[in-house]
């Protein structure tokens, strides 16, 4: 027999476990993968549907999906102390809505209605109140815009005067489209100081105001005179002449609107120089909401 010698002894031990240990690896590899292979796979953390927080859902009167990729969201007309349903429920239910969510938007004298009763308010304070409803209003379209939903605003009378502050005070771009139907830019001086001290009036042909010479008899009748004043004093086309183009809003009124009175050939003037979309016809206050309602949300935001 051969004498193996002790160098090559200790070789062949050295090669024996260098491939013991490749060994044990290979099969805890292999063992390994084989666990991986069995267990199921992880399920990706799940998706919270979009909705609406209580917080917003205190502030609003909806209809319609709560995660809908579109949201329509109305500032009241009024000046009312009651926050209103019908409109929300009328465009719910004539309108196609799949995709939208409604919304009704809380003003100051909607949440809190004793600020108007009792005693009659000041034109300061009514000013301080109409900001607070502004506030509220850009906080439930925020809210919205934060979701990544595109959103749409409609303003009606005492809404379109709100509609024109939201814009002039928090921007244009604070929704996606706008429309506003029987507003006006620089309502007549006469008119807003007469309601300022609780006196109504109206357009004669939607031309010429007459106001009251006396105040009227109930109290929360004048002090929402004063919250139509704090607003109506405002001239917009001073205000939103800092809005380089308006051709997201469409403009819709009245040419004898007895409430508002018409638009002048200036306010006119003023939103072709901007690029509103805007649409008259011959019929007073009511008239251009009935008439052209249905074209104004087709034209403006193409809900049919």
């Amino acid at each position: 027999m051969k004498r193996v010698s002790s160098k090559m002894k200790i070789s062949n031990c050295y090669h024996f476990v260098t491939n013991l240990i490749l060994i044990a690896f290979f099969s805890i590899f292999i063992c390994s993968c084989a666990k991986d292979d069995d267990q199921s796979p992880v399920n990706p953390t799940p998706v919270t549907p979009v909705g609406i927080s209580q917080e917003i859902k205190d502030l609003i009167y909806f209809k319609g999906n709560e995660s809908a990729p579109t949201v329509l969201i109305n500032a009241q007309a009024g000046p009312d102390i009651e926050l209103g349903t019908d409109l929300v429920d009328n465009i719910f239910e004539n309108f196609n809505t799949t995709d939208i969510l409604t919304v009704n938007v809380h003003q100051a004298q909607t949440l809190n209605p004793t600020i108007l009763q009792g005693n009659d308010i000041t034109l300061a304070q009514a000013v301080s109140f109409n900001t607070e409803s502004i506030e509220t209003l850009y906080q439930v379209i925020k809210y919205f815009k934060d979701q990544g939903r595109t959103v749409y605003v409609l303003g009606i009378s005492f809404g379109a005067f709100i509609t024109q502050e939201l814009i002039a005070k928090k921007g244009i771009d604070s929704a996606d489209k706008y429309l506003i139907i029987t507003g006006r830019l620089d309502i007549n001086d006469v008119v807003w100081q007469g309601l300022s001290e609780g006196r109504f009036g109206f357009f004669e042909n939607g031309v010429t105001p007459i106001v009251d010479p006396e105040p009227g008899m109930d109290v929360i009748e004048r002090n929402i005179g004063r919250l139509a004043a704090g607003l109506g004093m405002n001239r917009y086309t001073q205000l939103l002449n800092t809005v380089n183009d308006l051709s997201n809003l469409t403009y819709i009124y009245g040419a004898t609107d007895q409430a508002v009175g018409s638009l002048t050939a200036e306010e006119v003037a003023f939103l072709e120089s901007k690029n509103a979309n805007i649409l008259t016809g011959n019929g007073g206050h009511d008239t251009p909401f009935i008439g052209f309602f249905k074209q104004g949300l087709s034209e403006a935001f193409g809900i049919e």
